[in-house]
């Protein structure tokens, strides 16, 4: 972490070429001036809309100027306005970069500066190939423009609001050299779409929605990729990312750009930007209206950053932003935040007594930032943490902000809790007590260790593991970032399993939920390695599923958040997430999974109660629930459905599954189910025996197994009751019947003849009751004696 020096004023416009005219285009005018200043900082360009009187124009100013000729224009509207400030790299010529000022109606002047000789116009173009166009967005990216033109409708007259579909986005190489400037020939990156703005950074353009654009696509940001002719959409607040590459200009349409994503894309809500600019990175840098600060990566994913104070910002409140290594400079209200990308730590707040500051360049120097004002340039030093006085840890300050959050959340009061006021109060000494020991271990390894107080001597031995593995951690995300392409996979599957291990030992909460969902998602094979390691997943000589986990891990497994408590933000409980990983790299351990886990609730919460997942949705149905979510359906799923609904071994999930073989007509596995199951309960016996009877009185698929069936008739079933069966469930023929059918499928006293036999030479259960007193050798017993 970084941290910032003073404010030191380094230039009073003497040094510039007409400096009294910069300091007075500073000063002056109702809208702020945009200043562009050169890559190698040794010119400013200064467009200024208004100015009184009101001729908009955009002059070049020279530092350390030793004369020659000036650039100055400036335009009068209804004349086309200035629209593009560009700096193209030009290696073939004297100078690295060439100015290009790109007008609305597409024409094009490159000029170039040459010391001792000043501005030299090189060449007029045109980049538009139709003379109705009329560019709203320009960016450079290398030797290329790209660009967002407006095509009108060819009726004059057609409501401009139902064309809203009516531009353009396109790219042309513009190379400088000596022997000139050379035009490419136009290509289309995107036709027939909304107002987009485009900015550029070194390998990819960003196109975010201007603000006139309507409600369906403003709900989502484009990210070109010219190297690989792709574009991805993302609207990264949802977490919504898709690529497509553009294999011929009719894939560039953006209405077929969004087919297969109109479902999800309307249901999302609209971007919120207040301002956008491209860091050093690579990135696309946000501000939302809220003052959240976040960085679009190339790849569409987000990244929060920091939190500006002072609420929302109004519409039309600027905000400038630039990236110096990596530290982001953000000026809001006069106020200046130098904020650490990589941790998003504040490293300086200061206010500004300035009207108007802009960024400038400063080649060569990441440890200092250079501010243009009113008043002359101003430079801010920095300097590493080992040169500051006071060092103090990021850690040590993430436990007091947590602390205020942990309390203020817990606190009856209204006043808001401030860590200044946790440092200095007295009254919670757990996150003094906590910083303190994070002090003295985070700096044994660099200097002497200061003495520790004696009453936290036993709260540091009994951290102490807890402190290993966060050092441990730490070193491992190193080496993930440092670790060559080759070893980057084994780093993070490491790092995925010590933090899902962290997570399963520590309370499963929303929070941690929604984190362990995104882990899943992102690293699927880590996280299913993780998983097994974390359950001690292994089969037993026997090739059955076996799981030594605690019984902790399995409670935090069972026990979290359950579906109708997680919301409808697409977060699914952690059992739910494990079900996903069986299903999707080992489905045949999914069913020993699930019976698994019933083994394990059937011991540790007690039969239909509230507090455990049985009393709530059965284990089952969860996992027929995550099979169901499946995209494609295939005779594995029909398999596996089956078997999570026996392996629940419940007298409802049983039967469906025996009708679920039923009406897939696999007869022996129906009649293999039936022996089994039936002797779980003399109930679920006879409900099994009913229902294939009366398949038997239907057809005569059952025919072959009816050795194995008659056996399962229960005792308490006599011949009038399987008749009455039978009667009920005969096929009704729509035909005269007659004395004798030769088709063969019809039931008949026969086939019934050895079930009926086996029933009534059984003996009755009355008679079995009454046996001994029936046996007995006097009958009726003798008369008591009496009694005188």
């Amino acid at each position: 972490m970084k941290r910032a020096g003073m404010l030191q004023q380094v230039s009073d416009f003497s040094d510039f070429s007409r400096g009294y005219w910069l300091q007075e285009l500073l000063c002056q005018g109702e809208e702020p001036s945009r200043v562009h200043p050169s890559p190698d900082g040794q010119h400013l360009l200064v467009l200024q809309r208004r100015r009184p009187p009101p001729l908009p124009r955009v002059m070049a100013f020279q530092r350390h100027g030793i004369g020659g000729a000036e650039l100055e224009r400036n335009w009068q509207p209804p004349q086309p306005a200035l629209v593009g400030l560009l700096f193209l790299q030009s290696p073939g010529m004297l100078g690295s970069w060439a100015l290009a000022l790109v007008w609305e109606h597409g024409q094009t002047e490159v000029w170039h500066f040459v010391v001792a000789v000043g501005w030299q116009l090189l060449q007029t173009l045109e980049l538009c190939q139709g003379a109705r166009a009329r560019i709203v967005s320009v960016c450079s990216q290398g030797a290329n423009l790209v660009w967002c033109e407006e095509r009108p409708p060819l009726d004059a007259h057609s409501d401009m609001s139902k064309c809203a579909l009516r531009f353009c986005v396109c790219t042309r190489a513009l190379e400088v050299g000596e022997q000139g400037v050379r035009l490419g020939s136009v290509r289309i990156v995107l036709h027939n779409s909304p107002e987009y703005q485009v900015l550029a950074s070194p390998q990819h353009v960003f196109l975010v929605p201007a603000a006139a654009s309507f409600a369906t696509t403003s709900k989502f940001l484009l990210i070109w990729h010219p190297e690989k002719a792709k574009l991805t959409i993302t609207a990264p607040s949802a977490g919504f990312v898709r690529g497509r590459v553009l294999h011929s200009s009719s894939e560039s349409d953006f209405r077929k750009l969004l087919l297969g994503s109109v479902g999800l894309l309307s249901g999302l809500a609209p971007l919120d930007i207040h301002t956008s600019a491209v860091s050093n990175s690579g990135g696309l840098l946000v501000v939302s209206m809220k003052g959240a600060v976040n960085t679009v990566e190339p790849d569409g994913t987000q990244r929060h950053i920091f939190d500006l104070e002072g609420g929302p910002l109004a519409q039309g409140s600027p905000v400038q932003l630039k990236t110096f290594g990596s530290i982001l400079a953000c000026v809001l209200a006069g106020v200046l935040y130098l904020v650490d990308q990589n941790s998003g730590r504040l490293v300086e707040k200061k206010i500004l007594n300035m009207k108007e500051v802009h960024f400038l360049e400063s080649p060569g120097e990441e440890d200092s930032i250079q501010l243009l004002t009113q008043t002359g340039i101003y430079s801010f030093s920095f300097s590493r943490p080992e040169e500051s006085s006071r060092p103090e840890p990021c850690l040590v300050e993430m436990v007091f902000e947590e602390a205020c959050r942990y309390y203020q959340r817990r606190s009856l009061s209204s006043s808001k809790l401030t860590v200044e006021k946790l440092q200095k109060g007295g009254v919670f000494q757990a996150p003094v007590a906590l910083a303190a020991i994070l002090q003295h271990s985070l700096c044994q390894k660099k200097k002497p260790a200061r003495g520790l107080q004696d009453t936290y001597t036993k709260l540091l031995s009994t951290m102490s593991l807890e402190l290993q593995s966060y050092m441990s951690l730490e070193l491992l995300k190193n080496c993930v970032v440092c670790a060559p392409e080759s070893e980057v996979e084994s780093y993070c599957e490491e790092l995925v399993e010590q933090e899902v291990s962290r997570v399963l030992h520590s309370d499963v909460d929303k929070d941690n939920l929604a984190y362990l969902n995104s882990v899943f998602a992102s690293f699927p094979k880590a996280a299913w390695k993780a998983t097994r390691s974390c359950l001690q997943l292994q089969q037993n000589g026997d090739g059955l599923l076996v799981a030594r986990a605690t019984p902790e891990v399995w409670k935090k497994v069972l026990g979290g958040p359950q579906p109708e408590e997680v919301g409808q933000n697409g977060v699914v409980p952690l059992f739910e997430l494990i079900c996903t990983s069986f299903l999707r790299f080992k489905p045949k351990w999914l069913p020993s999974f699930v019976e698994l886990t019933q083994q394990y609730v059937s011991i540790s919460w007690a039969y239909s109660s509230k507090e455990g997942p049985e009393g709530r949705v059965p284990l089952y149905k969860r996992a027929l629930g995550v099979l169901a979510r499946k995209n494609k359906r295939s005779e594995a799923d029909e398999e596996m459905e089956l078997e999570l609904l026996l392996c629940s071994k419940r007298p409802k999930a049983v039967l469906q599954a025996l009708h679920l073989l039923i009406r897939l007509k696999r007869w022996q596995r129906v009649v293999e189910v039936a022996e089994k199951f039936s002797k779980l309960s003399p109930l679920l016996n006879k409900e099994i025996f009913t229902t294939l009877l009366a398949e038997f009185a239907q057809h005569r698929e059952l025919d072959p197994y009816v050795d194995a069936l008659w056996p399962l008739c229960p005792a308490e079933l006599t011949a009038s009751d399987i008749l009455t069966v039978v009667l009920q469930h005969l096929p009704r023929s729509q035909e005269e019947p007659v004395p004798f059918s030769g088709e063969g499928t019809q039931l008949t006293v026969g086939l019934l003849k050895p079930l009926l036999q086996r029933v009534v030479q059984r003996p009755c259960i009355q008679d079995e009751m009454y046996s001994d007193a029936l046996q007995s050798p006097t009958f009726p017993p003798p008369t008591p004696p009496r009694e005188h």
